[in-house]
């Protein structure tokens, strides 16, 4: 009598433990199958504050990627959240040296296993150019997908943390693998080679002027309509390792009616390795900047013709003789993605053709 009391006693300790190890059981099941993505934060209007709720005055980066976090706890249901905060500055004072130390650590945990994509949250001034440039030196084919907002945090109707929810959702979807770098940003999905930024302060201020966005966010899923053609990450040949600590100086010069040419005079004075001109049309330069611009590169400069038109591409054999020249044209880059391009180029080579076909690869 007494054994089967003792026996019915430590039957009910039993049974919770064994309705404990199914909750947790479960709980453990349901991560397991989670994917794991790195936030990496380096500031931006998506964490900035602002003076009032609908005030346009506020300062970017003071919110941390912990506290963007709390703001939307939905991301837990869609993956294991890592977050780390590279860099607190607004994009405008994106340089050479947060590019570099972005990309390093991109590269290192690209190589931990159990991390299965990334998020980069970014203020949108530069987004382009930084999306650009780790498109052409991360070496992963894991997702990795930027992200910001044109409202800061505290703004009435802000739009941050919807697009942190959808970064996070495209990063985590297998679908996105090999893709290159990606933007999300309102609703939509661009690649890194063709975005933009169009508008000052809409949401809706990024496109993809040629070749249209590379899918959507719709009811919970990334849809892709179109492939990236270009070079990008693994299939780019270039590269930086722990020993890159500088990258070459190269300007960019805009093209305007009545233009002069002391400022292509300026850069060469000033020792620049490279300068991109934003000509007008076709890319295409006064007389005599032209002549500038030919001077300069009989002096050691590299020069990249493309234009300030906002779509279409800058291509060879036009107004501008640039086998002459000894210039280059950009094609389907922009200036500022032009100037990214031209900088990691010659960090590879000095060859002008080289240099030109890569502008029609990547």
């Amino acid at each position: 009598m007494k054994r089967r009391t003792f026996l019915r006693l430590m039957g009910i300790p039993m049974l919770i433990m064994v309705l404990m190890l199914g909750v947790y059981g479960s709980a453990y099941a349901q991560n397991a199958q989670k994917p794991t993505i790195a936030i990496l934060a380096t500031g931006g209007t998506i964490a900035g504050a602002g003076e009032s709720e609908v005030s346009s005055a506020y300062k970017s980066g003071a919110v941390t990627v912990d506290k963007l976090l709390v703001a939307v706890p939905q991301v837990k249901d869609l993956a294991l959240i890592k977050g780390e905060q590279v860099a607190q500055i607004g994009s405008q004072d994106m340089n050479n040296d947060i590019w570099l130390k972005v990309a390093k650590r991109l590269n290192e945990l690209a190589n931990d296993p159990s991390i299965d994509g990334f998020v980069i949250t970014h203020g949108t001034d530069t987004m382009e150019e930084t999306a650009f440039f780790l498109n052409l030196i991360a070496k992963t084919d894991k997702p990795i997908v930027m992200t910001g907002a044109m409202r800061p945090s505290t703004a009435l109707g802000a739009d941050g943390p919807r697009n942190l929810y959808d970064a996070v959702l495209t990063a985590s979807s297998p679908l996105s693998k090999g893709k290159g770098v990606m933007v999300v940003m309102d609703d939509k999905i661009y690649s890194a080679d063709d975005i933009t930024k169009t508008m000052t302060t809409a949401v809706e201020t990024f496109q993809c002027p040629n070749f249209g966005p590379l899918g959507y966010v719709l009811n919970g899923k990334p849809w892709f309509t179109r492939e990236v053609k270009v070079k990008n990450t693994l299939t780019s040949e270039f590269s930086i390792d722990k020993n890159t600590v500088a990258l070459p100086e190269v300007v960019i010069i805009y093209g305007y009616a009545n233009e002069n040419p002391m400022l292509v005079e300026a850069a060469v004075k000033a020792g620049v390795k490279g300068i991109v001109y934003a000509g007008m049309g076709n890319g295409n330069p006064s007389t005599a900047v032209e002549k500038a611009l030919a001077e300069a590169v009989k002096k050691g400069v590299f020069v990249v013709r493309t234009s300030r038109v906002f779509s279409g591409p800058t291509i060879e054999y036009g107004e501008v003789d640039d086998v002459k020249n000894g210039f280059v044209a950009s094609w389907f880059r922009n200036p500022q993605k032009s100037k990214v391009l031209l900088t990691l180029a010659l960090m590879r080579t000095n060859d002008v053709a080289k240099i030109q076909q890569m502008f029609k690869e990547y």
